[in-house]
């Protein structure tokens, strides 16, 4: 079964990252990566830009609606996913809390609806 993991963390702490410790979490990010697409869990997966990159759409009595940024405010940011096959929920909770972000941020893990 697929499942989506996603990752969240606040932008401002990570802003405000040391840059040796920011080449750390990358590096241990490549590890936990290289991790997965060996096991042959891995589908795909990206980090994101930061949410003042992001545009949020809406389509309102045929118009398109567009504001800048997430559609809400929050403390955690969506930061990046990777997209596995698991086993079972299980499996993949166990996938997710080796991500490096779950020990700062949370990691949201969904299963994917596979339409026949």
């Amino acid at each position: 079964m697929q499942y989506l993991l996603l990752i969240y963390r606040n932008e401002a702490q990570q802003s405000r990252m040391d840059p040796a410790d920011y080449q750390k979490l990358l590096a241990e990010y490549g590890a936990y990566t290289q991790s997965i697409v060996q096991s042959g869990n891995f589908k795909a997966g990206d980090g994101l830009q930061p949410t003042t990159t992001a545009t949020t759409v809406r389509v309102r009595d045929g118009k398109i609606l567009t504001t800048d940024g997430p559609f809400a405010e929050t403390r955690e940011q969506l930061g990046g996913y990777y997209l596995v096959d698991a086993k079972d929920l299980d499996a993949a909770i166990a996938m997710a809390a080796r991500i490096p972000g779950a020990r700062h941020g949370s990691i949201e893990v969904r299963p994917v609806m596979i339409y026949k």
